[in-house]
């Protein structure tokens, strides 16, 4: 698009906010985009590039596989920038053009990997053609925003330009069928022991075969519609990948990378953190690092505190879990690493919307889309519910067969950490929303607290 004199006004505008904003203490990551798009509606489309774009969706991990690749990019002392610290919707993107540019809006670095919000995806991707695009997987989310995963299926098979060549799950049916015509390459664990052709999950939104609805045979389901099939009716099928893990240990993986044999380093074994470090790793792979050069920088990298972050003292944990209000697989994913944690736990829900809450307008048919089953195992001892939907939340574990002894409840959720009965488990997890990091940090260090001061009653 042509940079107009208009444009260069409306770009020294958001550079001059965005440094009052700073020497103000403000973050600045979204505001100046914000005013920049407001005053030139193709604000995004008329400023200069980097020489190379990435951009990273999908509905579920796509914070965690940006933050893997940033980290590594940064550890290898690649010339980048990224939206780690900012928005990943149309402001945020813009901020971080604004930000990494000079005053004539000409880039000041040579790549730029962006986390994109998958709804924004109209109001970005017409601007900005990416180099390379990784989805991580298609899954319904938020009612009010996509609760249907095939809306957002051809809502990004609408605005993801032609010829964008994709890095693809292809143990997710509907992510892998993502733009048809590009050029693509895929990611996929191998089956693995324990994987099996069922689902315990409530959810499966893969029922039929995406091409033709005929029934699929499913080679194994690892959970909701993650696995490998087979249309018995067109033969359509999984596609065959280039970036397969064929073997999981605790602390690492082997994989095959486009024929090569190669073991990376683990932070969390639990499937989703393997998809999300196999589709980081693909990615850079790509973008072309060698896989020694990735393992070893994967080496000193764990999953993002703000995503999963254990404390320990004397032995036992207080864990913070990432669970994301509304999202009912991504609470399943949480609910079943819980179960298959080892000892006994003790759970403080925090499952509120943090915006709908300040409102009561929250919709809360999206529990009965969660696998609230997974909590009722014995290893679980207690569950606490705490925020505005605390009786809604309590019901829904009645309903899955948990014991009303083990539950509390309570609408003020600085009661969380006093009503843990300290002297039961073996690690307490805190699950929260993505905008309630802070409180769940707050309620973290209570749960220390109060885990060691019940150590010390011991030794005495």
């Amino acid at each position: 698009m042509k940079r107009t004199p208009y444009f260069y006004l409306v770009l020294f505008i958001a550079k001059l906010t965005r440094r009052l904003l700073l020497m103000l203490g403000r973050n600045a990551t979204n505001f100046p985009g914000e005013l920049a798009i407001w005053l030139c509606k193709s604000f995004i489309g008329r400023m200069p590039k980097p020489e190379k774009v990435v951009c990273i969706t999908g509905t579920n991990g796509k914070t965690t596989v940006a933050n893997l690749v940033e980290d590594v990019l940064d550890r290898t002392g690649a010339d980048f920038y990224c939206n780690r610290n900012g928005s990943n919707v149309y402001s945020g993107v813009a901020s971080l053009l604004i930000s990494n540019s000079d005053w004539r809006g000409r880039p000041t670095k040579k790549l730029a990997v962006f986390e994109l919000d998958e709804r924004s995806s109209n109001l970005i991707l017409p601007y900005m053609r990416p180099d390379l695009m990784l989805c991580t997987n298609i899954f319904r989310d938020s009612y009010k925003r996509n609760a249907h995963p095939e809306f957002i299926l051809d809502f990004l098979n609408k605005y993801i330009p032609d010829g964008v060549p994709m890095i693809l799950n292809a143990d997710d049916m509907m992510c892998s069928g993502l733009k048809p015509g590009n050029p693509r390459t895929y990611f996929s664990i191998a089956k693995q022991p324990g994987d099996g052709g069922g689902s315990r999950n409530i959810v499966q939104d893969v029922p039929a075969c995406p091409k033709c609805g005929g029934e699929l045979e499913w080679d194994f389901r690892r959970y909701h519609h993650i696995g490998r099939a087979v249309c018995k009716e067109c033969g359509f099928a999984s596609p065959r990948a280039e970036y397969t893990v064929t073997e999981l240990t605790g602390t690492d993986m082997q994989a095959d990378v486009r024929g090569r044999t190669c073991r990376f380093p683990l932070a969390n074994s639990a499937y989703i953190n393997v998809y999300n470090s196999l589709a980081a790793i693909a990615l850079l792979c790509e973008l072309g690092l060698t896989p020694e050069t990735i393992a070893g920088a994967l080496g000193s990298i764990g999953i993002s505190a703000t995503r999963y972050m254990e404390e320990e003292a004397n032995g036992r944990k207080a864990i913070l879990h990432l669970a994301k209000g509304q999202n009912p697989v991504a609470c399943s994913r949480a609910f079943e690493n819980i179960r298959d944690y080892p000892g006994k736990k003790a759970v403080i829900l925090f499952l509120d919307d943090f915006f709908d809450a300040q409102h009561t307008v929250e919709n809360i048919s999206w529990l009965y889309d969660a696998d609230f089953e997974f909590l009722a195992d014995q290893s679980v001892v207690q569950l606490i519910a705490a925020g505005t939907r605390h009786w809604d939340v309590y019901l829904r574990l009645l309903l899955a067969g948990v014991p009303a002894e083990k539950i509390d409840h309570m609408p003020n959720t600085d009661g969380a950490a006093e009503a843990l009965r300290t002297e039961e488990p073996d690690s307490v997890f805190i699950l929260y929303d993505v905008y309630t990091i802070s409180l769940a940090e707050d309620t973290q260090r209570l749960v220390m607290e109060r885990l060691k001061k019940e150590a010390a009653k011991n030794a005495d």
